[in-house]
């Protein structure tokens, strides 16, 4: 079904198992496969063929022109493979003449919110790239890689098959097939957000019960910290807090 709201190009296919939803613009020299969905507001732009059993989420903008100040408006193209997933204000570019003409992306990638795929990438099948990866031009994503939340990548870069890239870790070289690559994570504490407390009605006496507790936390490992804790007198509920939320932590606390 075809939304009447939707703008749909003469020279535009679409077959007719394809939902377009409200808003969306599919342009000219766009090919569609069969049962894909494209939300509303979606827009693609040619030209741009894509396979069958595609979900284009809201406002992802697919197959505009490439952000290079060399593209002087050539017919380049932007190919996808079926089975994605490209969900809300995804944007990928068409390729550059210059670097082969063409932008590539597989079958049964998952492409999260916000992520950027930039002029002439190729991106492999079985790809996740998580919230707003963002691809230089030029780069080769290899099956099964995992690229996590905010990572930038450089141009010309090649992240290998089944490589995993952790959340927030910049990317300026190649990354090896089959390993896993995260930036260092300098995290700590840095004292009790006391101002704030004091802001919403703590009282100087709860602050300073708290303080002690969190420099019995710095001091110390979890366990001992807890034993520490636990056998103190003078305690008070937002202490009894804190000891809950140590004990129940999965992952380990920030110190």
């Amino acid at each position: 079904m075809i939304h009447p709201t939707a703008i749909v190009d003469k020279s535009a296919k679409v077959p007719p198992s394809c939902d377009v939803g409200a808003y969306a613009i599919i342009g000219a020299d766009v090919e569609l496969g069969e049962h894909c969905e494209i939300g509303t507001h979606a827009t693609l732009h040619g030209p741009t063929k894509i396979g069958s059993h595609n979900r284009i989420f809201s406002f992802a903008a697919i197959g505009c022109e490439p952000q290079d100040l060399t593209f002087k408006r050539e017919k380049t193209r932007l190919e996808i493979g079926n089975h994605n997933v490209i969900r809300e204000y995804v944007t990928i570019s068409r390729g550059t003449a210059k670097g082969g003409g063409v932008t590539r992306v597989g079958s049964n990638t998952l492409i999260m919110a916000y992520t950027h795929i930039a002029h002439d990438c190729v991106v492999g099948d079985n790809v996740i790239l998580a919230n707003a990866a963002t691809l230089a031009g030029h780069v080769i994503i290899e099956e099964w890689a995992v690229v996590g939340a905010l990572c930038p990548v450089h141009q010309f870069v090649r992240i290998g098959a089944h490589a995993y890239i952790g959340g927030g870790t910049t990317i300026t070289q190649d990354v090896l097939p089959f390993t896993k690559t995260v930036a260092r994570r300098e995290v700590a504490t840095f004292g009790l957000n006391a101002l704030g407390l004091e802001r919403r009605g703590f009282s100087k006496e709860r602050i300073a019960k708290l303080q002690r507790a969190y420099k019995t936390i710095r001091r110390n490992n979890s366990t001992q910290a807890l034993e520490l804790l636990r056998a103190e007198t003078d305690s008070s509920e937002d202490v009894a807090l804190l000891i809950k939320f140590i004990e129940s932590s999965e992952r380990g606390i920030i110190r």
